[in-house]
């Protein structure tokens, strides 16, 4: 029972909400507040639930059609999403959309190949199909950090087709790597406490060629070849940035944190400096979850030391940038229980009593969207921090107050908020069998 003292903050939260029936209509109060801003990054406050990918979806099918945006960037890993870049804008040799999301192999599989993924990605090939020859197309592109190894091979397949000397010495270069078995987490150890062990400057090295060439392997035949040198540049910058990521996690979990989520932010940036190169006035798209999209200064977060995208996208960009967060009370969940496990419908649990989820719940409204940045009475309502959920790729509902709840401040840390009372969880494609894909437990133990 909600305690009468409430009483007035949930009238304001009823007079402020935009009730959603599954209508078009639904998310136009939302367009209207985005505006002509250049940046939306749409969040999730789990990593398993079908309310969220649906959502984002249809936010970003009117983006793309209605105001001109043209790339999808989301919390996954560049090699593995550029395939689909690659599908998308019939430029690979996957002929289905599922061939397409084959390379996300790593843990969590479930993340990005679930139905509702394959159904985004489907659309999106119809409706680049549907261009024509002088128009854009929406590209695919990951922001995240742990494909080092693939990476390398990628910039080395690259380098063979353009530069078989240049291959030869980034192949050298990169054998630095080899003691360690694939294993980043093995390298990122030795490394943190043996100097001689690190591959630091082998990989800044590598980066650094490619930069020097750009002209000479970018230039020679119009924007495919151009996308291409891109997409080994950044595979490069991966490696780089990959390389300090794992040295960092054993230096704590706030410098770890901060390395991932700084690699995100610069990927984005020299994603939309590219595409400005090509066509000018990019926008972009981001799907990633609420604990990198929302503003990490708002949160315990930020009060520890982490930062994260959203807070340094906000400062590079300010109101040209648009932060949606996400929210449930209840429902079911794709999650694990622990890594490298098979996914599980996991029950998710009542929000707690001192949550914003179990205040939204009070509402007795089922789904609702809340602008959050221009609505003074609703941000002085809301202005003192609540408890505030987050599920990442691990649920563990016995521990659910210290393992998925943070404390943080609303209206500072989103721009508008869309909240799905009882949410159902993602289909994946496919459960692998337990340690199938088994990678590195770098987000231990939330998998945020």
């Amino acid at each position: 029972m909600v305690d009468e003292t409430n009483s007035t903050l949930l009238r304001t939260i009823r007079n402020s909400a935009h009730p959603m029936d599954r209508m078009a209509r639904d998310y136009d109060p939302l367009l209207e507040l985005i505006g002509d801003a250049k940046l939306v990054l749409l969040g999730e406050a789990s990593h398993g639930t079908h309310e969220f990918y649906d959502a984002r979806a249809q936010i970003t099918q009117r983006l793309i059609q209605e105001k001109g945006f043209s790339a999808v960037a989301v919390e996954a890993d560049w090699p593995d999403a550029y395939r689909v870049n690659r599908y998308i804008r019939a430029m690979g040799v996957d002929r289905h959309s599922r061939d397409a999301l084959k390379d996300f192999k790593r843990f969590p599989v479930w993340m990005w190949r679930n139905s509702d993924v394959l159904d985004f990605v489907d659309w999106l090939r119809r409706y680049n199909d549907k261009r024509r020859a002088d128009q854009r197309k929406t590209g695919f592109y990951g922001l995240d950090l742990y494909s080092m190894y693939s990476s390398m091979e990628a910039v080395l397949r690259y380098l063979e087709k353009v530069d078989p000397e240049a291959a030869a010495r980034a192949r050298y270069r990169y054998s630095c790597f080899d003691h360690f078995g694939e294993d980043p987490q093995a390298y990122g150890y030795a490394a943190s406490f043996d100097l001689s062990a690190s591959c630091e400057k082998e990989a800044l090295s590598q980066t650094l060629e490619l930069q020097k060439q750009a002209i000479a392997y970018a230039d020679s035949d119009g924007n495919v070849e151009s996308d291409e040198f891109f997409f080994a540049w950044r595979n490069a910058e991966l490696v780089k940035n990959a390389e300090q990521y794992y040295r960092s996690m054993f230096q704590g979990r706030i410098e770890s944190w901060n390395n991932r989520d700084r690699h995100m932010a610069q990927t984005l940036e020299a994603l939309i400096r590219h595409l400005n190169n090509q066509q000018q006035d990019a926008k972009a798209v981001v799907w990633a979850h609420n604990s990198h999209v929302g503003d990490a200064r708002a949160t315990e977060m930020g009060d520890r030391g982490e930062l994260n995208l959203g807070q340094l996208v906000r400062e590079r960009c300010g109101q040209d940038a648009v932060l949606i967060g996400f929210t449930t009370y209840q429902g079911t969940v794709t999650a694990a229980s622990d890594w490298d496990t098979p996914p599980q419908l996991k029950r998710v649990r009542p929000g707690l009593e001192n949550s914003f989820e179990f205040l939204f719940h009070s509402t007795d409204m089922e789904r609702f969207l809340l602008l959050l940045r221009n609505d003074k009475p609703l941000q002085e309502a809301l202005r003192e921090p609540r408890l505030e959920r987050a599920i990442g790729v691990i649920y563990r509902p016995e521990t659910e107050r210290q393992s998925h709840y943070f404390h943080a401040r609303l209206c500072e840390q989103f721009d508008a908020l869309v909240h799905f009372d009882d949410t159902r969880a993602v289909e994946p494609l496919e459960y692998v069998a337990a340690g199938e894909g088994r990678d590195m437990a770098e987000t231990y133990p939330t998998g945020i």
